[in-house]
């Protein structure tokens, strides 16, 4: 360990790790410089280092876990909350979310991406993956708010409000990627919509775009049961089947829903390494059915969590998904073993850095690693007594319980209160959005 100074020391805490060896260090401690980790273990091997810490955190025995990780949603749709609730996804999608998406421009795609931002920041997520128009804005907002984002513009065969034909859709991707090459916060991926908006043409290049440029490669798979009755009956074949067949099955493509899968279709998953992004609560909402996760899992599948949009979901708290996703499983599979909190916690962290191909750098707490990373206070009555601190992190835990979080070594939140954003001016904007939408404006 080097004899410099360390910007900050954080002790007398429950350090979850999320390490491959899944260390709780307890109390532990935790010293960064820089924008990077560089000690994590027991108390009392790291107080050498509270003499040279120029800032020194007692967290008194609050639990320090890594970032979580949101490996899938649409930011600006906060604007979109409660909008048409309690439709099909066919329904909500085109009846409602496409015909109010043609209002929207750059400068609502950038409030409403704040808006989200305050949201994760204020329930312990600090990296999250984008679906939508205008991502120049939703990376520009995330850059400001000082979260960690992959980015990508929506394509699809229809004109979008952004782009207008898919040709600039590609132009504009390629932008994004030249314009957030070295950006330490903002990556961008080549992200076509989904099988049934998407030519096959148009899924081809989408790839062959994500290929040469070395970035992921993302879209919505099997969300539903119709969407798969669908693409079977205009291609023969499943739409795993589809983009398999099309060469785009890699260890480079992040899945979105994986709702509607065989065992033939997961086998094809697992074997070529695609990654996955199960959104629950969103599949429950939308009566979309459950996705076969435990399946997946069991094939060697990395499955992340995600919230999807505001619009379908209605929160982006990652502790509700995990919740969601841990009871989900147990019930629908009739067997309360499964999915227990030390893997639903995965998925939040480290399995969702795995699935965005960011676990070199975030994901657990380790030395080498950035300092994204949220500290939660234990001492509240819905937390207390504590036993397991994996089970009350996934069962018993609010996103409110967090109290700091940082990202890249820098604090976003202290003591509750936003470091980044105004809160009040992200409200006035929302709704003044709200209400040019219901007048028609």
């Amino acid at each position: 360990m080097s004899h410099d100074p360390v910007d900050l020391l954080i002790k007398n805490a429950h350090i979850v790790t999320m390490n491959p060896a899944m260390e709780v260090h307890q109390p532990g401690a935790l010293a960064i410089r820089g924008d990077t980790i560089v000690a994590v273990g027991a108390e009392k091997d790291l107080l050498g280092l509270e003499a040279r810490a120029r800032e020194v955190l007692d967290v008194q025995r609050g639990a320090v876990l890594p970032g979580l990780i949101n490996t899938h949603t649409h930011a600006a749709m906060t604007l979109f909350r409660g909008l048409a609730d309690d439709l099909p996804l066919e329904d909500w999608l085109h009846h409602h979310i496409f015909p109010a998406e043609r209002k929207i421009n750059a400068q609502w795609v950038y409030w409403g991406t704040l808006l989200a931002c305050a949201e994760m920041i204020l329930s312990g997520t600090t990296t999250f993956c984008d679906m939508y128009l205008f991502e120049a804005e939703v990376a520009r907002a995330a850059r400001e708010a000082g979260m960690r984002a992959l980015v990508g513009e929506v394509l699809y065969d229809f004109p979008s409000p952004n782009y207008g034909p898919i040709e600039k859709g590609f132009d504009y991707t390629l932008q994004l990627i030249r314009d957030f090459k070295e950006d330490p916060l903002i990556s961008v991926a080549v992200e076509p919509h989904t099988p049934f908006t998407c030519s096959p043409d148009l899924l081809r290049k989408a790839g062959a775009v994500s290929a040469e440029q070395g970035v992921p490669l993302i879209i919505h798979l099997s969300e539903t049961f119709p969407e798969k009755e669908q693409i079977q009956k205009q291609y023969q074949t499943s739409p795993v089947g589809l983009l398999d067949g099309l060469g785009l099955l890699s260890s480079n493509l992040i899945a979105v829903h994986c709702v509607a899968l065989s065992e033939e279709d997961m086998n094809a998953l697992g074997k070529a390494g695609v990654k996955v992004a199960h959104c629950p609560e969103s599949n429950m909402k939308l009566a979309s059915g459950v996705a076969p996760v435990v399946p997946m899992m069991s094939r060697g599948i990395t499955v992340g969590l995600g919230t999807d949009g505001c619009a379908s979901n209605n929160n982006l708290d990652l502790f509700q998904e995990m919740s969601a996703a841990a009871k989900l499983h147990k019930v629908h599979l009739l067997d309360p073993t499964v999915m227990d909190a030390r893997t639903v916690l995965r998925m939040a962290t480290i399995e969702g850095a795995k699935v965005l191909q960011m676990d070199r750098v975030i994901g657990s707490l380790e030395p080498g690693k950035k300092a994204d990373l949220i500290i939660l206070d234990l001492k509240q009555p819905h937390l207390t007594p504590l036993y397991n601190l994996y089970s009350q992190l996934v069962y018993a835990a609010k996103g409110s319980d967090v109290t700091q979080v940082f990202i890249n070594g820098k604090q976003v939140l202290k003591d509750r209160q936003l470091t980044t954003l105004s809160l009040r001016t992200i409200f006035e904007k929302a709704h003044s959005f709200a209400s040019s939408l219901q007048t028609g404006s």
